[in-house]
């Protein structure tokens, strides 16, 4: 039986930001779940999720030597920190956005 979850639930994620540029890193808690999670978490499936937040393009590194991703979003900071008119230009509240995509739960069976 398949079963959808958040992805807080199985990783975490830390945010930078360099102008208009988002870094987000996503870590899964158990080393073991790295595989499913980069098939559930695609660049473009993170860019639809954010659609409204990340303009340009979502390029996801994989980074198998430590179990993790890092995913480089442009155009995702309404022009970035001292551009911006907005209230929270940082990027350090999409790592939490991201945190709470819809996953398909992998069966470890």
């Amino acid at each position: 039986m398949s079963r959808i979850i958040k992805l807080y639930e199985v990783a975490h994620s830390r945010a930078g930001d360099k102008g208009n540029i988002s870094n987000l890193s996503l870590i899964p808690f158990d080393e073991a779940d790295y595989e499913w999670i980069g098939r559930e978490v695609t660049a473009e499936k993170v860019k639809t999720f954010l659609k409204d937040i990340i303009d340009g393009e979502v390029i996801r590194y994989d980074v198998p030597s430590i179990k993790s991703y890092n995913f480089v979003c442009t155009n995702s900071l309404l022009g970035g920190v001292t551009t911006s008119l907005a209230i929270d230009t940082h990027g350090k509240s999409l790592s939490s956005a991201l945190l709470e995509l819809d996953i398909q739960l992998c069966s470890k069976d």
